[in-house]
């Protein structure tokens, strides 16, 4: 099936909303001709296609956006490949930005986020608190997709959330449990892949604990991490959401990998000491946990993730490991690959 790749819409600082059925509609077209199946001179992933949207809506308002999720199946019904729309909305039902939408236009997926709330995974002996049951009688009952899949949204380290995280094993079992529990459970979701490297490789852990949960066998819960893409000629980020789909159970789901890299073709400057071969700092890269760079002649390595948060600076993301011995490097220089996200289901 390959992998599918969505881009997301919203975020938690967003603001989004439309004021017209029109207006959404003609920001649908826009989608559709920018990063889908269409056609514009602006085309921020060139060639490539995406296989959908996600709505991450979690401020300002969301009428008029099943006018924009209609306009894209309409754009996509006559398409030679599959479309898909999702959602991530926060673990309260109904969710107070998305639950109008959700109830009126068809998802094919929805990744609900069980962190910072008090539904949160740490509340899952909670009877109480913990409602995966009324959002697999959503998806039973009220949705329009009676097909649609309900993922486990998880931080993927502690410093993902304000809370809600639980170690690997913690996870499998709830994951493990709510499938046996729920025929509309879909998989698990991470928050997101550059914390998840950087915390032992937690994506890697929990696929692996999910399939030891699972006898061995080659079938598994499809696992979907969450990322954000930068690209050296832009301004800002583009975010977007690598996200795994089946229409099948999750016992035939097979497990695959999917990274994207960035890399380039400048050759590393000559000279020795700790900074030779190490990349400049760059304003539009973003960086996990570990990660060295060159800055006013220091080397600095990441604290964690960070994006734009220049070394030495206020935000205090790098931690300065001295002057360098020698650094032939120019400003906005980028040597060496670095692998930015990895994707299994």
């Amino acid at each position: 099936m390959g992998k599918i790749v969505t881009i997301s819409l919203g975020g938690a600082t967003g603001a989004a909303g439309f004021t017209s059925d029109a207006q959404a509609s003609a920001f649908a077209d826009t989608i559709w001709d920018t990063f889908l199946g269409g056609s514009s001179s602006t085309r921020p992933f060139g060639g490539a296609v995406l296989d959908g949207v996600d709505l991450d809506i979690e401020g300002g308002s969301t009428i008029y956006f099943d006018s924009f999720v209609n306009q894209l199946r309409t754009l996509a019904s006559g398409a030679n490949k599959q479309y898909y729309v999702t959602a991530a909305p926060q673990c309260p039902y109904p969710d107070a930005y998305l639950g109008t939408v959700l109830n009126e236009v068809g998802f094919d997926a929805v990744y609900v986020q069980f962190y910072n709330n008090y539904c949160q995974l740490t509340s899952f002996s909670n009877a109480n608190d913990w409602d995966f049951s009324d959002w697999d009688n959503w998806a039973k009952t009220v949705a329009i997709n009676k097909d649609v899949k309900i993922y486990i949204g998880a931080p993927a380290s502690s410093s993902a959330a304000g809370s809600g995280y639980v170690d690997v094993n913690t996870l499998a079992n709830i994951a493990l449990t709510t499938r046996s529990q729920y025929s509309s459970f879909g998989g698990v979701m991470l928050w997101d892949a550059s914390q998840a490297y950087a915390n032992d490789r937690f994506d890697a852990a929990i696929k692996s604990a999910i399939i030891e949960g699972s006898g061995g066998s080659s079938s598994s819960i499809p696992v979907t991490v969450t990322t954000s893409t930068q690209s050296a000629s832009s301004s800002a980020p583009s975010t977007t959401t690598l996200s795994t789909i089946s229409s099948s159970t999750p016992s035939t789901t097979t497990l695959s990998t999917i990274s994207t890299t960035t890399t380039s073709t400048l050759s590393a400057p000559t000279g020795a000491g700790n900074c030779a071969g190490v990349n400049a700092w760059v304003a539009n890269v973003a960086y996990i946990g570990g990660d060295e760079v060159v800055y006013n002649g220091h080397l600095w390595t990441a604290k964690w993730w960070s994006y734009a948060d220049i070394p030495g600076g206020v935000a205090g993301d790098w931690t300065d490991d001295g002057a360098c011995v020698a650094a032939a490097l120019r400003v906005g220089q980028f040597i060496t690959p670095i692998t930015r996200a990895s994707l299994y289901r």
